[in-house]
């Protein structure tokens, strides 16, 4: 192998040393940031049932709109979705990640339907808890049953909550299953129905799997990607709500499963633009200032792409 392509190939590699020591300096500095906006979540947590409904509302939003900030998470919605318009009713969406609850937070603030294994998470499990999220024994009908009249009573109060009829989480790509029991409120309290897409992409808009909560990651494997992770972006579409269309919760089910998946399919298969090289090639913050020579290399390997 020639010499000149030797050296190049060190400066790729002394590139992409650098950017993952980069990469892990920004996840610890993110860390020691979620560290403190959790301390300050516990803090206001032991008194926020008792404030009312409006000042619930702007801290759950304000909390998670600073979490997403903190991760470097931005959120695209179109300036015509309904979801702007939503204020009250009962929200069913795809689950990819546990970021998904503080995504719609940060948008519309609401409660939650959250399987009762989340309960006993540390700390995460017992902030849910004082944020009134309502958690259900999957598999278990009494369980379900009793957290139906629940939702009635807080619906025909004009909250609003949300539920993820999948039962699980996936990769985003499709839609499992949906789960009817859950929908069965909406009908008892004559409240609409608002369907709900969500999608993680990367920065050119290509569908991104790292927040995806799958398989046997652990939690802390899971938010560890998260904090390494760089310009993600999520995409929420709804459609307009499903309000006396059915009065049977499967046909609704089926409506609602139908209306997502196919909004996620018109996601994917929307055309992005291939970045460019030198957005491929971007030099890390190390790079340019620890090594000026690897950047040379790495301009003149640029050249002869």
């Amino acid at each position: 192998m020639p010499l000149h392509h030797i050296g190049v190939l060190r400066a790729i590699h002394g590139l992409n040393r650098g950017n993952i020591l980069t990469t892990h300096l920004i996840a610890l500095f993110r860390a020691s940031r979620l560290a403190l906006h959790i301390i300050y979540a516990l803090m206001i947590a032991v008194c926020y049932p008792w404030f009312g409904l409006s000042v619930r509302r702007h801290i759950l939003q304000s909390w998670s709109v600073g979490l997403l900030h903190i991760f470097d998470i931005r959120i695209a919605i179109d300036d015509d979705d309904p979801l702007h318009e939503v204020r009250s009713g009962l929200i069913v969406t795809n689950h990819i990640s546990w970021l998904d609850v503080f995504v719609l937070n940060a948008v519309v603030p609401m409660r939650f339907v959250a399987k009762s294994e989340v309960r006993r998470w540390p700390v995460i499990g017992w902030l849910c808890a004082r944020a009134q999220t309502l958690f259900i024994e999957r598999g278990n009908a009494r369980s379900a049953a009793r957290i139906n009249v629940q939702l009635v009573k807080l619906l025909k109060l004009g909250e609003c909550l949300a539920v993820f009829p999948e039962g699980t989480t996936t990769d985003g790509a499709a839609v499992a299953h949906f789960h009817s029991s859950l929908l069965q409120p909406a009908l008892d309290a004559g409240v609409p129905l608002h369907p709900i897409a969500i999608r993680y992409q990367d920065k050119f808009g290509q569908r991104s799997d790292i927040p995806a909560y799958i398989g046997d990651i652990s939690f802390a494997a899971s938010m560890w990607r998260i904090l390494c992770a760089q310009n993600l972006q999520v995409r929420l579409v709804a459609t307009l709500p499903l309000q006396g269309l059915h009065t049977d919760r499967r046909a609704l089910k089926n409506s609602a499963h139908l209306r997502i998946q196919a909004m996620l399919r018109a996601l994917n298969e929307e055309t992005h633009p291939n970045p460019r090289p030198d957005e491929l090639y971007a030099p890390s913050l190390h790079c340019l200032l620890l090594s000026p020579p690897l950047e040379r290399s790495a301009a003149s390997a640029r050249q002869r792409h």
